[in-house]
């Protein structure tokens, strides 16, 4: 295989699991710092932290900007989000003594800010005072935060950059050069995607690599313009500009595919000044991967099947059956709530065929809208002594079938309970590991003959 091909081979998307919750991405930046050292200016960093049971816990810290008072941070916050909880953040600014993940007790505070997570995705774009303590302004001192939805994109990049000759720009030794690399918004602002670490004393860099969502590379637009400056960097933050230059992801992925993926990195003034100036230096994508993220109706509407399991907790600490507060006290007016359960889940699985019959393989591609097509589940107990013996079971067919644990139907999984429940025994303790091992090895069985999509485990439960 050639080096191209191996490289297109890199470029295809892979497919990675797709994510179960809600998902925020949050930048941050600050402006008019208060400046806390006395010879230079103050290291800022931001620690976010999260009320959590009447307490603030800390959740993440960016990293430190040396010498600036209007940082702009690269390091992203990573939340979930759920509209129906109020969920109460806390931003934290903090002139850095030492390294940030060292902690922040011995840092000078710099101001704080609180909002809540619904504000900041309700406005996108969120500029408030910092407040020292007991709500004293810090100055003129400010922070916006913008929140981008990721839960929505098709996927992420991993990009890895290098240079070559670049300029030099120290007097007794070579650049410091780092990389920074923006994105292009409809209003022609530029939003910071990411920040390489500094690779010292180097003309000819290799930074590491970095992943990125598709959407704050390039809002899910391949076209987008890009940017990426290179900078040398200072230890008192007045960083030297080395040169740039602007592509798209689309053109990114074009050139990485056929073997030309390099830039010229060029500085405008020494263009205009020096009359056989080319460039100073060139920066090479080494490295291009995409990750398509799949949703769960991809899935489906590829035609995945999923073989559905119900494990049901049969623990004494869910009360005698006879009494009513029990969990499973049968009412022979209403279902109790493991047969609600049930029913609510069952149902979804079992009567989402909407396509009528259909033919039988190899004519028949497997139903897209039926999730569960062949309506056979397996019902599984734990934590109940059982017959004839009565010894305690962690993993026992609800039909006393062990042969054949599977059920016909939402309305056989039922009326095996309904016969089980009083044959056995409550008792414990809580040990769902036996089933969860019995559903994972059928999986595992599934897979091994390539027949495997989907295998979920519902422990049904009021909860």
């Amino acid at each position: 295989m050639s080096a191209g091909s191996e490289r297109r081979a890199a470029a295809a998307p892979r497919a990675v699991p797709a994510p179960r919750a809600s998902r925020v991405e949050l930048r941050l930046s600050c402006r008019h710092l208060l400046d806390r050292d006395p010879l230079t200016k103050s290291d800022p960093s931001v620690l976010l932290l999260l009320r959590s049971q009447n307490q603030w816990v800390q959740v993440d810290r960016t990293e430190v900007v040396r010498s600036s008072l209007h940082p702009v941070f690269s390091k992203v916050f990573t939340l979930d989000y759920y509209f129906e909880e109020v969920q109460k953040l806390r931003f934290e600014v903090y002139d850095t003594r030492g390294p940030s993940d060292l902690g922040y007790q011995d840092d000078d505070f710099l101001g704080g800010m609180e909002c809540t997570l619904g504000q900041i995705v309700a406005q996108k774009k969120v500029t408030r005072a910092l407040l020292l303590r007991f709500g004293r302004n810090a100055g003129k001192s400010t922070i916006t935060v913008t929140a981008e939805d990721i839960s929505g994109n098709n996927g992420y990049v991993e990009l890895s950059f290098r240079a070559r000759k670049l300029d030099d720009k120290d007097l007794f030794s070579k650049s410091d050069p780092f990389l920074e690399l923006y994105r292009v918004n409809d209003d022609g602002s530029e939003q910071l995607v990411y920040r390489t670490e500094v690779v010292k004393d180097n003309l000819s860099p290799v930074w590491e690599p970095f992943k990125v969502s598709l959407n704050t590379l390039c809002s899910c637009e391949e076209t987008r313009p890009l940017k990426c400056l290179v900078w040398d960097h200072d230890s008192r933050g007045k960083h030297d500009f080395i040169g740039e230059f602007s592509t798209t992801f689309e053109e990114m992925q074009k050139a990485f595919g056929e073997d030309q993926a390099q830039w010229d990195c060029v500085n405008a003034k020494y263009r205009q000044k020096k009359r056989n100036y080319k460039n100073s230096g060139v920066v090479i994508l080494a490295d291009l991967k995409s990750y398509r993220v799949h949703s769960f109706l991809d899935y489906i509407m590829g035609g995945c099947q999923i073989h559905f399991t119900v494990a049901i907790d049969f623990t004494a600490s869910n009360g005698d059956p006879r009494n009513s507060c029990s969990l499973h006290y049968i009412n022979p007016f209403q279902p109790n709530e493991y047969l609600q359960a049930l029913v609510a889940v069952g149902e979804i699985c079992q009567d989402y065929d909407r396509c009528g019959p259909c033919p039988p393989p190899p004519h028949h591609w497997p139903c897209s809208q039926d999730y569960d097509s062949d309506k056979r589940f397996s019902a599984l107990g734990f934590g109940a002594r059982i017959p004839p013996k009565y010894e305690v079971s962690h993993d026992f067919a609800i039909n006393f079938n062990p042969e054949d644990d599977e059920c016909e139907g939402i309305q056989g999984v039922v009326e095996a309970y309904r016969n089980c429940l009083p044959r056995v025994q409550l008792y414990g303790p809580t040990n769902v590991a036996p089933v969860i091992s019995k559903v994972a090895r059928m999986a595992a069985a599934e897979e091994s003959t390539g027949e495997a999509s989907v295998a979920i485990l519902h422990p049904a439960g009021p909860d």
